[in-house]
């Protein structure tokens, strides 16, 4: 027995006898058998549409335990409701880091509520992964090395816009409705970046709302007697509804440019009314789940499988559970690339070193790719124009990436 417990002390010692858990023992919400995600995503409040991405993302991670986890350890969720309210996001975000100790933060949803915990993750050195709005400052690797984006950033999206106009419509006068926070402010800085010096004469108003307002018909009013010809629609989908409603109520017919984040045919253009929202123009860089032309294709067909196994209670009309599906995929991706590390450094490391990934609800030729100095996920688009039923695709695809 005195033999025995001296070797034991012995390996100790050399460090040989603790070789089961390594760095994950050292990294919270890291266990030999589990790995713990946190999540923040408006369950309630004005943004309450994009509630489903949360569910639909732990119905993905589901899949994934079931199917044995990744790299032998299960997915352990925590989301928590945040009302679309940055204040909220603060106290929710520092309960998952600092109570539910998280290994990390993942698909926090929105511009102003990300911009509220943007800081805190930077300093507590937490892993802020592909958050759910497009925002162009989450790509910033130099001064926030802990905050990645997914999406093609709103720029981007509003440069596409401008160069649209600029082409197909010559005598063109803007009007622009937008969120007032640094969301709206990208989309609107993307628009007339695009359109260069011409912004100055093509633009002729500019209406901003607050998410807290009841309405925005006032607006929607100002843009029509304006004389615009081009309605530039930055919206979530509770006011892209009633912005295509009365729109159509006033029989305003100007050329509509919806935004990417307000495309959905199940929570903006059902409710708004399909014939209310034909000829919409938006930028899109998934498949369209409604759209008919990928009945066949193999990825449309998976996605179709597990809805119907995981998510029954989840829209197969709701784009926004077709981009659940696509997010949790790349986290995914990013875990098995860690293999045993899981060190949040390392988690960071990995999710920085994706090399044109695909995912099978991603258009044809949009690809992944992310590096030390590039935390710009998804940086190809293609326009598409509401038929009444579906979005049809358009032109070619458009690489930001190429500038």
């Amino acid at each position: 027995m005195l033999r025995r417990g001296v070797l034991l002390a012995l390996l100790l010692a050399l460090g040989l006898a603790t070789t089961t858990v390594p760095v994950a023992a050292q990294t919270p919400g890291v266990t030999a058998t589990e790995i713990k995600i946190g999540n923040t995503n408006p369950y309630s409040g004005p943004a309450s549409a994009y509630g489903t991405i949360g569910k639909a993302i732990g119905a993905y991670f589901k899949k994934i335990n079931e199917e044995g986890g990744i790299n032998g350890r299960k997915i352990s969720y925590v989301t928590l409701d945040d009302g679309y309210s940055p204040p909220k996001t603060v106290e929710m975000v520092r309960r998952l880091v600092e109570q539910e100790q998280v290994a990390f933060v993942f698909q926090t949803l929105g511009t102003p509520t990300n911009s509220a915990i943007h800081k805190y993750m930077h300093q507590q050195k937490v892993p802020h992964l592909f958050v759910a709005t497009g925002a162009t400052k989450w790509n910033d690797p130099k001064g926030f090395p802990w905050t990645m984006g997914w999406q093609p950033n709103y720029q981007t999206e509003g440069r596409i816009y401008a160069r649209y106009v600029l082409k197909n419509v010559p005598d063109a006068k803007i009007g622009i409705l937008y969120q007032n926070d640094d969301y709206g402010k990208d989309y609107v800085k993307g628009l007339k970046d695009g359109l260069g010096e011409a912004a100055k004469k093509l633009v002729v108003l500019e209406q901003t709302y607050e998410t807290t307002d009841p309405s925005i018909d006032s607006q929607i009013v100002n843009l029509k007697n304006s004389g615009a010809n081009v309605f530039y629609n930055v919206t979530i989908p509770k006011f892209a509804v009633q912005a295509i409603k009365k729109a159509h109520d006033l029989n305003w017919k100007p050329l509509h440019l919806l935004n990417n984040v307000s495309s959905s045919l199940g929570t903006v253009l059902k409710p708004a009314g399909l014939d209310a929202s034909r000829g919409l123009i938006t930028a899109l860089y998934m498949k369209e789940v409604t759209d008919p032309q990928w009945k066949n294709d193999q990825g449309f067909k998976d996605w179709h499988a597990w809805m119907q196994k995981y998510y029954p209670e989840g829209a197969l009309d709701d784009q926004a559970n077709a981009y659940a599906y696509s997010v949790a995929q790349t986290v995914a991706h990013v875990l098995k690339q860690c293999g045993s590390d899981l060190s949040r450094a390392n988690i960071m490391k990995q999710a920085a070193s994706i090399k044109d990934l695909t995912l099978p609800m991603l258009l044809p030729g949009v690809k992944i790719n992310t590096s030390a100095t590039d935390f710009a996920p998804i940086e190809q688009e293609q326009l598409a124009k509401f038929d009444g039923e579906r979005w049809v695709l358009f032109g070619e695809l458009y690489d930001a990436s190429k500038k």
